[in-house]
This record gives structure tokens, sequence and C-alpha cells, in this order.
């Protein structure tokens, strides 16, 4: 099974432009997010796509690999897939560049679950971990998914999700990271189709996914780090990496 993984990088992030260039530590949120992603060990290839010569420059000039949108898209989705059509692979992994922690275990259990007889049936899948600050339930920043027993997915929504009206039972909240993984022809697939309703509704694009019937599987996984959306995260992530540097 060939796997790669494309990092989708636009530079002019509506909440927070040019965050992918912000210094965190000793590098950029993209470097760390590449170099991270790389050093898992995990995929033949690893390779940002961006519409900015500004990141492609920073990844290239280290050693790294990008390469150049050709045309405006949507979502991060539809970047990689132009990226991609021409490759030989089976699975491809979508790591968002604002995830500075990348980490191997996660993602090496998201491509366990494209196998064995049970993987057969699986397209697209992500990951989520617990929510439990109420302040971040209810924030809109985080994007919230709702699982059947199987730990597919059945809504994904800026909202509170579900809403807790019997406060007897204990209901686990789940923060969707923006880390995909897609069968070649599942993501092909996805950027022929048209935004769809909820999709722009939301302004979360794997609920295109659901409106066409294709669920995703979700894998639970501990704490991923903060995501780059908004200057506070900047705050948040500098300083989550000085405390893991203080517990090595």
């Amino acid at each position: 099974m060939r796997t790669a993984a494309l990092i989708p990088a636009r530079y002019a992030a509506t909440r927070f432009p040019a965050k992918l260039m912000q210094t965190l530590g000793d590098k950029t949120v993209i470097r760390h997010t590449y170099d991270n992603t790389v050093a898992t060990g995990l995929f033949h290839e690893v390779v940002v796509v961006t519409d900015s010569p500004i990141i492609f420059k920073e990844i290239t000039d280290g050693g790294g690999k990008a390469v150049m949108s050709k045309k405006a898209h949507e979502s991060g989705s539809d970047r990689i897939a132009e990226a991609v059509t021409d490759m030989d692979i089976d699975i491809v992994l979508n790591i968002q560049g604002d995830t500075p922690f990348v980490k191997k275990e996660p993602l090496e259990k998201l491509l366990d679950v494209f196998k064995g007889s049970d993987g057969a049936s699986v397209q697209v899948a992500s990951l989520m971990q617990e929510l439990k600050d109420p302040l971040l339930i209810a924030d809109e920043n985080y994007v919230k998914v709702a699982v059947d027993l199987k730990g597919d997915s059945l809504f994904f929504s800026r909202s509170i999700i579900p809403f807790p009206r019997n406060k007897d039972v204990p209901i686990p909240y789940y923060e969707h990271i923006g880390v995909y993984a897609f069968r070649k022809k599942a993501l092909l697939d996805f950027t022929s189709w048209p935004v769809s309703p909820l999709e722009n509704a939301e302004k979360v694009e794997c609920l295109r996914y659901l409106e066409h019937g294709i669920p995703l599987r979700m894998v639970i996984v501990d704490y991923m780090g903060v995501e780059i959306d908004t200057p506070a995260d900047l705050q948040n992530a500098a300083r989550f990496m000085e405390q893991s540097t203080k517990n090595k």
C-alpha cells in the first residue's frame, strides 16, 4: 500500500493571514508541520501543496518538497487532489499545514483502518480527540464530530453536538482534527462534486462526503497539540512547545 502525505498550505488564511509563516520556536509553523510529517517515516512521499511562492521557498530552501497549485481551490482537499492526480499511490493523507505537532502514532492508527477485511470498506478516515473544556466545546472554531457505535461519523458541526438535553447522561465531546486519509479515488471523486449545502453553511469541507452518503471512519487519539487558526492559538502553541520541551 503506497502512501503519500500532502500538506495543503494556503497563505492568505481568512482568520489569521500568513499564519503558516509565523515563527514558532526556531521554525515557521509550516516547517514544523512538514518536518514532523517526514520524521514519522510512514510515507513514500511528503509534499507541501501551496498557492504561495513564499511558502514554496520556505519548504524547498530547507530541502523539502513543495509544488505550486495551478489554480485557485475551495478547500485543502481540492488543492491536494490536483497534485495527486498523476501520482502512483493508494492512500493519501491530508495533513493541514497549521498542525505543527504532527507525530507518528496517530497517523499510523489512521493508516491502519484501511487494512484487513474491515478496512476494505473504508473510503475516508480522520482523527478526533476528546474535548472536556466547556469553553472549547462551545467555541465555533472547534469543529465537533458525533459518531456511531462503529466509529463512523454521523455529523460534523461548529455547534455543540450532541446537545445535552438530558443532563444525567455522560456525553463525550470530540473535536475533529484536520488530518484526513483517503483512498485516491475517493479524494478525486470529492473534487468532482460541487460544494454541498451543509458544507457551505458550516464551512466544514468533510460534510461534502456525508452529503454524498460516505461516512468518515473516525480514529480517537490522545492530545494532538494545538492547531493554529488564530493569533491566540499561536500563543497556546508556543506554551505547549515550551512545556513539552521541559517534560523531555
